[in-house]
């Protein structure tokens, strides 16, 4: 390439040269002008070509031109060839995180985070009269690697249209080890994560999934249609081994291994209730999010622990996308999707999501929440006057409105219940 750029500079025939190309200057003595005394600086030049100022492109040099750009453009070719060819480098994998999990100022940050409304715990106020002694204690039998996952409270807890079975671990020392997992783990599995995955993420959560999807809405031509689906019994169908592989592929410490295989083998599933597991189900989907998002070229992809919604111009491409959906999840992750998946335009049925109604041109409240807000306003309505508890279920409701196209349902119930009992916005 070099030699074609020399031939390219010397291939002009030089007769004359110096002089200033700057017509008011002194072209000065020692250089030769073109045609006026060196006095003169009327078409001073820096340099003259031959042949009366044409020009001259030869045959060979007109080839060698045209090789040359070819060579580029081929060069370049090649280079993105490469890289779209070039295998994958393999993630890279953290080590020497388990000092960092035992340490005690880590232990204690832990007990101050988990503590948090369960102030009245019995096993709370135990530890805090001595909390170094407790501390000690998490700190010994981890750095021992001593620790054996605490017995299991199962209880039902009702939750509007289903039951869920929640399993409870001991505050001590279970749930502050919990805690002194994540706060190592969590910034590093958070950039593992999509933008658009929502669930148990700093930062996060319904509001900046509300703001993301209304946003992608605006691209009203690629949001014709609508793919709704969520997975069958998500949390007690995730696969041990499956899951260990997947963090594996993340975290190379052998002994934070050993702690999480500790307490994933400690029951069936993923139980819910565990403040862990609300990170190990976003770990257990993430690369399929990755699969969507990068492989599928899919823009609109948004997900809130199993409930995923995926938006296209095509109908008939949703619809195809949803097998191999359901191939991917059944052959990698061991899941099954629910039978209520559902493609259908947006306009038509809004997207049900985080608890609104999504359409291109308006928000509205899920008809179960509104139903159940109005119930609670209608009870709070007959009673004389308002506790600090229902005001704060006020300002819950308020929140939920002010966020959606709500204000005729705002004015009926949440500022005056059929003139009855003005109840204030809070």
């Amino acid at each position: 390439m070099n030699k074609v750029l020399a031939y390219i500079v010397c291939g002009w025939r030089v007769v004359k040269s110096g002089g200033n190309l700057n017509n008011g200057a002194n072209a000065g003595v020692a250089y030769l002008n073109a045609n006026n005394a060196s006095s003169n600086a009327n078409v001073n030049i820096g340099s003259h070509l031959g042949d009366g100022m044409k020009i001259q492109l030869n045959q060979k040099y007109a080839i060698t031109l045209a090789l040359a750009k070819i060579h580029n453009k081929v060069k370049r070719v090649l280079v993105v060839l490469t890289k779209a060819l070039k295998k994958p480098s393999q993630m890279k994998r953290v080590n020497g995180l388990y000092d960092r999990i035992y340490d005690i100022e880590n232990i204690r940050l832990a007990h101050k985070n988990a503590r948090k409304g369960k102030s009245h715990y019995k096993e709370v106020i135990s530890i805090n009269e001595n909390p170094d002694h407790y501390f000690q204690q998490i700190h010994e039998m981890l750095k021992n690697k001593t620790f054996k996952n605490g017995p299991y409270t199962v209880f039902i807890k009702h939750d509007r249209t289903k039951d869920r079975e929640i399993y409870k671990l001991p505050y001590f020392p279970d749930r502050i080890i919990h805690h002194c997992i994540m706060q190592v783990l969590d910034p590093i599995w958070n950039k593992l994560m999509i933008r658009d995955s929502y669930a148990s993420i700093k930062g996060r959560g319904i509001h900046d999934g509300f703001k993301r999807l209304k946003k992608a809405l605006k691209d009203t031509s690629n949001t014709t249609y609508c793919l709704k689906l969520d997975i069958k019994k998500f949390y007690p169908s995730i696969d041990h081994n499956i899951l260990k592989r997947l963090l594996r592929k993340k975290i190379k410490d052998n002994d934070v291994i050993w702690l999480l295989d500790t307490i994933i083998d400690s029951t069936k599933g993923v139980p819910i209730g565990n403040y862990l597991s609300q990170s190990l189900s976003n770990i257990y989907l993430t690369y399929f999010d990755h699969w969507i998002k990068e492989e599928k070229k899919i823009q609109h992809y948004f997900r809130y622990c199993d409930d995923m919604i995926l938006l296209s111009d095509s109908k008939p491409f949703l619809q195809d996308l949803l097998n191999e959906i359901r191939e991917y999840l059944g052959m990698r992750l061991n899941l099954v999707l629910k039978s209520n998946y559902q493609v259908f335009p947006v306009d038509k049925r809004g997207i049900d999501f985080l608890g609104y109604r999504f359409y291109h041109t308006h928000i509205l409240l899920r008809k179960s929440i509104a139903k159940r807000i109005k119930r609670k306003i209608l009870r709070l309505s007959n009673k004389v006057q308002l506790t600090y508890n229902d005001l704060c279920a006020m300002a819950s409701y308020r929140g939920w409105t002010m966020h959606c196209n709500g204000y005729k349902f705002t004015q009926k119930y949440l500022l005056q219940i059929d003139g009855t009992a003005a109840i204030p916005a809070v």
